[in-house]
């Protein structure tokens, strides 16, 4: 038997696009062979790449590699006063039509969709405590109702799904805030995007409980994760996002605390047939590039061969 499921990366472990000083001089080309001589079978993607779909498509060619997927910043969980649903959605629609025409090029069936409104994630000055919360049962409403209708229009008009990144710092970033947004949103048009090491930075203490409770939903996993001494020292001295990724919050998969045999295995009994990617933001002068993506995919590897 085997277990139909693709490994693949992100280049965070290269280079940060929040923060430019880690890894900020390694060219793509690096990231591209050196994951591609791991075994990795393709690249999320980050602000280095081609913009357009035919200039990525040759790039990941060249190292024979393919797209996984890529964020998109989204703005959907804040209406303008006088702008209606309808306004916000029609506005959203307009503005991914760049990103999501490239990664329809190159055969993505999945976008990562990051909400970005009133998000805290990129202020290295602010707790996550600090992010921004709906402060009403309406506020959620009108929010799943927006989320669907632009869900609803990926898949009509790009054949893509809308993957949603619960995200430290962001309005959807606790087990509770998933369960709301699942609880609200249409299965058909709106999927999670399950990530461990968010997961349990989130609150959840055990992020396989998390996971089986809505792996019916989840069409992408980013296996991310932690390190739970760090996140301890992060909640209770009430540091920034990007100051926990500085100072080691997240790693690979197998040099953490989060049992990923069981969280595959979750996977695998739900029929989940998608990608699995390595995504730990860490300084690389801290933790090398090669050695632990190379540590990311032999775990990863390891447990889906004995998986299958």
């Amino acid at each position: 038997m085997t277990w139909n499921v693709n490994i693949g990366i992100n280049p965070l472990s290269w280079m940060n696009d929040d923060l430019p000083s880690l890894g900020g001089e390694t060219p793509l080309e690096t990231a591209l062979r050196e994951g591609k001589e791991i075994g990795y079978e393709g690249f999320e993607l980050g602000n280095k790449f081609p913009k357009d779909g035919p200039g990525l498509k040759a790039k990941l060619d060249a190292f024979g590699l393919r797209c996984v997927s890529g964020w998109y910043s989204g703005f959907l969980a804040e209406v303008a006063p006088g702008q209606t649903n309808a306004d916000a959605v029609a506005a959203e629609m307009e503005r991914c039509k760049e990103h999501m025409t490239k990664l329809q090029y190159n055969g993505v069936k999945v976008v990562v969709y990051g909400e970005c409104a009133g998000t805290v994630q990129g202020q290295i000055d602010t707790p996550v405590s600090k992010r921004p919360q709906f402060g009403s049962e309406a506020l959620w409403q009108g929010y799943a109702e927006r989320l669907n209708a632009f869900g609803s229009h990926l898949l009509k008009t790009y054949g893509i799904k809308l993957a949603y990144h619960h995200h430290m710092g962001a309005y959807v970033e606790s087990p509770a805030d998933v369960d709301k947004l699942m609880a609200l949103t249409d299965p058909a048009s709106v999927f999670l995007l399950f990530d461990t090491g968010h997961a349990y930075f989130g609150g959840a203490a055990d992020p396989v409980a998390l996971l089986q409770k809505h792996v019916k939903r989840v069409v992408h996993v980013h296996c991310k994760d932690v390190r739970a001494s760090v996140i301890a020292q992060a909640r209770n001295e009430r540091w920034s996002f990007l100051n926990g990724v500085i100072n080691g919050t997240f790693t690979v998969p197998g040099d953490g605390s989060i049992d990923y045999r069981a969280a595959l295995g979750t996977l695998k009994n739900a029929g989940y047939e998608g990608w699995l990617v390595v995504e730990a933001e860490q300084d690389p002068a801290v933790a090398p590039s090669y050695q632990y993506a190379k540590k990311g995919y032999d775990t990863l590897r390891a447990l889906v061969n004995e998986l299958a």
